[in-house]
């Protein structure tokens, strides 16, 4: 099949995560950052009562600008600012709700090097911006005057002004371990984990410290230029060999702003991301804890979630690629669990977005309830032979109006007659098509991808570039 699905709005700021891209490089400068504060302000402002945003960044040394670039022009318009310093993207999220800011702010470009930087909004419950807000605020960035003339600012005491929330790690910490079931602790538990210094770096071990468990710290020594350098998410392996060394029960990997995580088996065996959230939605399943016995998770995800889910009595409902659109068919849907491949993983009844700690308590919980280790765990679903192919493209043409292409993606389908499954899609970030096919066995599924690429690329006029050969997973 071949995704053509996209944000119902054309933005040029904002992507499928905020906006995102090199820092003091435009549109990632300090000038955007102060227009965007102007405009998020400008949007929440909706009656006299003093009006907060709550600000928080992850560890890159860029952050310092922007952060205060971010709330000049929040103070500009005559809004407060709340400054939690570095902390998860989903401590802010949790932060801006539960202390009744009208907004949070995210500066973090996640799993990307130091030198990127990005910025991301939540509204006041905690929930990220519809992609129709965000066109709205990038018009008031793209549309108002560079001086600022024809519209009225506050001027003496109602300029906003900004502050530091000391508690804020304490929150957060505090809201984590609430979320863990009061009759388990982590007594005996030994766990290792990988910060990738990032903004986690404080947060994470606290928690699972304070619930007991033996923390063997990595990537928890940030200098503003090391995130996501050989560590975290990105780079699990030494995460995984630390578990074989020391004899953990666990291992943690989280990305830069610890919105998602990669665990480790006890046996130090990196565990697939689909196999994962198969294992957490069939304990749920059991437990009568996943309304219409259904979790949401993307296009990206493999064939083997759905058939390990069927085997239980379960379905799943995928989306295009990115957490914002898992989280809003969750609320649509009326679902409590979804997520992507790669990590992100969203339990709405304990958090608004995706976030790594919890995922990984919430695996510590279903490991302890069911008295088996993850490695037992995540075996029940066998994922599908899998391979991906990159092909350049010079143009963006609409893919079903490509006949030689839906031909040979009917062609492939046939073939594998029901147990493979073949999606192309254009990358939202880069020029690229991506082709993915999923199948019985592994030659016959690269061979199905390069055939589909080559059409592809005659089809747009691009040279492929093909990513790793077949893989399960």
């Amino acid at each position: 099949m071949t995704d053509n699905s996209k944000p119902k709005v054309v933005r040029k700021l904002f992507g499928t995560d905020g906006l995102r891209g090199k820092a003091n490089v435009y549109p990632m400068t300090t000038e955007v950052a102060m227009a965007l504060g102007a405009a998020i302000a400008h949007h929440v402002r909706n009656g006299k009562h003093r009006h907060r945003v709550v600000i928080g960044k992850d560890t890159r040394v860029s952050g310092y600008m922007l952060e205060q670039a971010l709330a000049a022009g929040i103070c500009s318009m005559g809004v407060d600012v709340m400054l939690s310093g570095p902390l998860p993207t989903p401590a802010i999220a949790f932060l801006t709700h539960s202390m009744r800011a009208d907004a949070g702010a995210v500066i973090s470009a996640s799993h990307n090097p130091y030198q990127d930087n990005g910025i991301k909004f939540f509204a006041r419950d905690g929930f990220k911006l519809p992609d129709e807000v965000e066109a709205r605020l990038e018009s008031y960035v793209f549309e108002r005057d560079a001086d600022g003339s024809g519209e009225s600012k506050p001027t003496a005491d109602r300029v906003g002004k900004a502050f530091r929330i000391d508690d804020a790690v304490g929150r957060y910490v505090v809201q984590l371990k609430n979320r863990f079931p009061a009759d388990l602790n982590l007594d005996g538990v030994t766990i290792v984990v990988d910060c990738a210094h990032g903004a986690a770096y404080k947060t994470a071990p606290a928690v699972f410290e304070e619930l007991g468990a033996k923390v063997i710290r990595l990537g928890d020594q940030p200098d503003g230029r090391n995130i996501n350098r050989a560590s975290g998410a990105l780079f699990p392996e030494r995460m995984a060999s630390t578990v074989r060394k020391k004899g953990a029960d666990l291992g943690i990997a989280l990305d830069g702003d610890a919105d998602r995580l990669v665990l480790a088996d006890e046996t130090g065996s990196v565990c697939h991301g689909d196999a994962v959230m198969a294992a957490l939605a069939t304990w749920l399943i059991a437990e009568d804890m996943l309304p219409h016995r259904t979790m949401v998770a993307t296009v990206m995800s493999n064939l083997g979630l759905e058939r390990s889910l069927e085997r239980v009595g379960g379905k799943v409902v995928r989306t295009q690629v990115g957490d914002r659109y898992v989280v809003e068919a969750m609320r649509k849907g009326g679902f409590s669990f979804g997520g992507e491949q790669s990590g992100h993983l969203i339990f709405l009844d304990h958090a608004t977005t995706g976030d790594g700690t919890l995922a990984a308590l919430m695996t510590l919980a279903m490991s302890l309830r069911k008295q088996r280790p993850l490695s037992e765990l995540v075996a029940g679903m066998e994922p599908f032979p899998q391979a991906q192919i990159n092909v350049k493209v010079e143009r963006k043409p609409p893919l079903e109006d490509l006949p030689a292409l839906q031909q040979a993606i009917k062609a492939v389908e046939k073939r594998f007659g029901g147990e493979g499954r073949v999606l192309v899609r254009y990358s939202g970030t880069e020029p690229k098509a991506r082709v993915l096919v999923e199948g019985p066995e592994a030659r016959l599924t690269e061979e199905a991808a390069s055939e589909i690429a080559e059409v592809l690329t005659a089809a747009v006029s691009g040279q492929s570039s093909r990513a790793p050969s077949a893989k399960a997973g």
